[in-house]
């Protein structure tokens, strides 16, 4: 242990595809971090449904408690975030009803069309101010009412996935804002729950718990867990749990290493969300036919975003050269990629790309389809994917920057992303602004001092930002053009 550290926070950060556990420290006004524990999430197909299997990320977190406790930090707080949307409902008794159902499953196919016969969809965003997409919490649990799933009739509360992760650890059942501001359910001028909406869709109101701040203290590390990981052992007091900006993008905006506004962000990594923070939600008939949506920040900030399909497609892809022998690695195809020239731009957001049961077949047989030219070899095909994403990025500036009093001069790329040279310098030609990448693991720092910030280790936003300013140095990509 390093000298001169007053506390050790963990952050508890979840992905889609893998999850760790990060300590953080700070040691004259930078941050240390340390990868504690990583560990595999998967999507499980069981029956009609695809899954998150909770019990076992539960178990894979603990084992990373157990981790830091034997490295002997002195750990104050757990800060945990995730990706949005997805819940669990727990019954009177506190007991999980079901895993919770991947965003990904197909239960909500066609339930916008069928909430907006009952919503006016105009009205709808100026309350909620959330772009529609068929994976939000409002779809999930209209699709759960339509087919009158009985857990609805027997659930006490609902929980989005961190808080379901606090809850587990403290006993105390709670909603922290962030992440709720992703369900589409929430009043985005109020900041709490819209009764209007859940009441027009006739959904359960006692479901929908306490609305909490990030840096609140959800709770202390239940005994029985405290005993099991060793951590607040005897002598090492109560270890908090700390509401911090629990959807994992809330976390990792509040990580930018920028102070002048407005603070253009794009967090890279599955999915690509695009925007500014602002102070107040932007509710106008032209950001929703934009397809912008206000979310939570760390601070009493608001993403001011689009959301668009990211590495999702170059990911699975990977994936499946992979399972069929012909694996690929990063460092290796992207400067392959850099070299080749192609023309081909594909709408990363379409249908096809979705979901399909084989990723490279649906490029190639969108591209057939459409009579685009097909991509000849897996460096052309990688190509294709990255400069689609740059021209996405480029028409969701130009509509954002008409949303705004003045276009946006430079744009912050974070998340696991922004070490994707390739896309980085894409990006820059394409917006024809700077691109300022990193830090890497915005969303665990972005937890990290947010939980400081709860403990009075930290003022406020702002300082918390110089502290990530003077721990990293992004690389910078100019236009080339």
């Amino acid at each position: 242990m390093k000298d001169n550290i007053k506390n050790t926070y963990l952050a508890a950060d979840f992905g889609g595809g893998s999850g760790r556990i990060i300590a953080g420290s700070l040691l004259h006004g930078k941050l240390e971090l340390e990868e504690v524990h990583r560990f595999s999430n998967r999507q499980v197909k069981l029956g009609n449904h695809v899954y998150w299997d909770f019990p076992a990320l539960f178990e894979d977190m603990k084992t990373g408690l157990k981790l830091a406790a034997q490295k002997g930090y002195t750990v104050k707080g757990i800060g945990i975030d995730t990706w949005g949307v997805d819940f669990g409902l727990i019954d009177k008794n506190g007991n999980l009803l079901s895993n919770p159902i991947c965003y990904r499953d197909a239960r909500t196919d066609g339930m916008p069309a069928k909430v907006f016969k009952v919503l006016d969809e105009q009205q709808h965003y100026t309350t909620t101010g959330i772009q529609v997409m068929a994976i939000n919490t409002l779809f999930q649990l209209y699709s759960m009412k339509q087919n009158r799933d009985p857990q609805l009739e027997i659930a006490h509360q609902l929980l989005f996935m961190p808080d379901l992760f606090s809850y587990f650890l403290t006993g105390i059942a709670n909603n922290e804002y962030c992440i709720a501001s992703t369900s589409e359910l929430l009043d985005a001028k109020r900041r709490n729950w819209s009764q209007e909406t859940i009441r027009a869709l006739e959904l359960p109101e006692h479901l929908f718990g306490e609305i909490i701040q990030p840096g609140t203290i959800r709770g202390t590390l239940k005994e029985d867990i405290a005993r099991e990981t060793g951590l607040g052992a005897v002598g090492l007091g109560t270890v908090d749990i700390i509401a911090v900006g629990s959807h994992d993008t809330a976390s990792a905006v509040a990580a930018v290493p920028a102070t002048k506004t407005p603070i253009a962000f794009l967090s890279s990594g599955t999915w690509s969300l695009l925007g500014v923070e602002v102070n107040e939600p932007i509710l106008t008939e032209e950001a929703r036919k934009a397809e912008f949506t206000n979310e939570g920040g760390v601070g009493g900030r608001i993403r001011f975003l689009q959301n668009i399909t990211g590495l999702w497609i170059l990911q699975r892809l990977m994936s499946e050269w992979k399972a069929r022998g012909e694996e690929q690695h990063y460092d290796t195809i992207i400067p392959q990629a850099a070299e080749v020239e192609t023309d081909t731009i594909i709408p990363v957001d379409a249908p096809e790309f979705m979901n399909p049961e084989n990723m490279e077949t649906a490029l190639m047989n969108y591209c057939r389809d459409h009579s685009l030219h097909i991509p000849q070899s897996k460096a052309e095909t990688v190509k294709c994917v990255l400069q689609s994403l740059a021209f996405k990025y480029q028409q969701a500036v130009e509509k954002l920057n008409h949303c705004l009093p003045s276009p946006i001069r430079q744009l912050n790329i974070i998340g696991g992303g922004s070490q994707n040279k390739l896309l980085n310098q894409l990006t820059a030609d394409a917006l024809n602004i700077p691109v300022y990448a990193g830090p890497v693991e915005a969303t665990a720092i972005g937890n990290i001092l947010t939980q400081a910030m709860a403990k009075g280790e930290i003022s406020d936003l702002r300082e918390l930002r110089e502290i990530v300013s003077r721990s990293i140095t992004p690389q910078v990509y100019y236009p080339k053009k």
